[in-house]
């Protein structure tokens, strides 16, 4: 076990390396100069060659890289153009927004994603099966911003239940948790549609394996026999699913968090891009990416622990 943890890390440490030098490379081959957007269109090319110095695009990309990469490793992730204050002040920010939100999300998406799955397939082929089906085709087919407007038209301007957007920080109370609602529900509901799915099949799948068969001849029910004797192993795919999942809410907060004008990671990236505020887009990318593939890592532990089969296939 103890080798394949440290094969596990090494593999990790590597694909982090190859991330930031994509990330990089995408970053530089973006059109738009950074000194021209900070001074506009009208400036005169002495001035826009200072400024390009002063902001190091002047240098050689290896050079470029060479010095962001190796801030990266001491925790300095440069100076933002635009805010001029370091990266990582402004991404620490924006953190206890984004994260509680994409946490909550991924809490309701399992809740209602595994109970979902779980009652269509222990109800197979009843109204109620059809019903959960037909409803998780229906949010995976809505777009996540428009499912995002829906929300604030109905909870928010026709029944006044949560506010419509904006965050006023923790120090509100549970109004602050209420300004979270509509755009947690707007995450979780497409990555519960996938879950419950995944669910349902896994499940599914099991219905004539013998100890499942053995259970049922014992006098057990069908929902029983699933749920006692089914579930443990059916959510093994259930589980690399949501590994995949963290990173798609992750990515979700962008567009959810300026549909509500949430401050949080999402927005701060969306900003970025469009003043081309590159210590800001290249730290918050890594950021997101970091997160996701500690996430990938733990889950794919875990899922290794509880299928020993999984250890002796890597």
């Amino acid at each position: 076990m103890a080798h394949l943890l440290a094969r596990r890390i090494a593999g990790l440490l590597v694909t982090m390396a190859v991330a930031s030098v994509l990330v990089f490379a995408m970053i530089q081959i973006l059109p738009g100069d950074p000194a021209e957007l900070m001074l506009g269109a009208d400036a005169r090319p002495d001035t826009l060659m200072v400024l390009r110095h002063e902001m190091g695009l002047d240098r050689p990309w290896l050079i470029q890289y060479t010095d962001w990469a190796g801030g990266l490793l001491q925790g300095d992730f440069g100076l933002s153009h635009t805010y001029h204050v370091p990266v990582i002040s402004l991404i620490l920010e924006r953190l206890p927004v984004s994260l509680p939100l994409a946490i909550a999300s991924l809490v309701l998406a399992m809740i209602l994603g595994i109970t979902s799955g779980i009652i269509a397939a222990a109800r197979h082929g009843s109204w109620l099966d059809h019903a959960i089906r037909l409803k998780t085709q229906l949010v995976l087919a809505l777009p996540n911003f428009w499912l995002a407007m829906l929300l604030v038209f109905v909870f928010a301007i026709s029944w006044h239940w949560f506010p419509a957007g904006g965050f006023a920080g923790w120090n509100g109370g549970i109004g602050s948790a209420r300004a979270l609602v509509l755009p947690a529900i707007a995450l979780a509901l497409p990555q519960a549609a996938i879950l419950s799915r995944v669910m349902r099949q896994a499940l599914l799948e099991t219905v004539e394996d013998p100890y499942v068969l053995a259970a049922r001849s014992r006098g057990l029910s069908r929902a029983a026999a699933l749920i006692a004797h089914a579930l443990p192993n059916a959510f093994l795919p259930v589980l690399s699913v949501l590994g995949l999942q963290f990173s798609f809410l992750l990515a979700g907060t962008i567009i959810i968090e300026n549909v509500f004008y949430l401050p949080g990671l999402g927005r701060l990236i969306f900003q970025a891009v469009n003043q081309r505020d590159l210590p800001v887009i290249m730290g918050s990318s890594m950021v997101l990416i970091a997160s996701v593939m500690i996430v990938s890592f733990v889950v794919d532990l875990i899922a290794q622990t509880l299928d020993p089969r999984l250890r002796r296939r890597s």
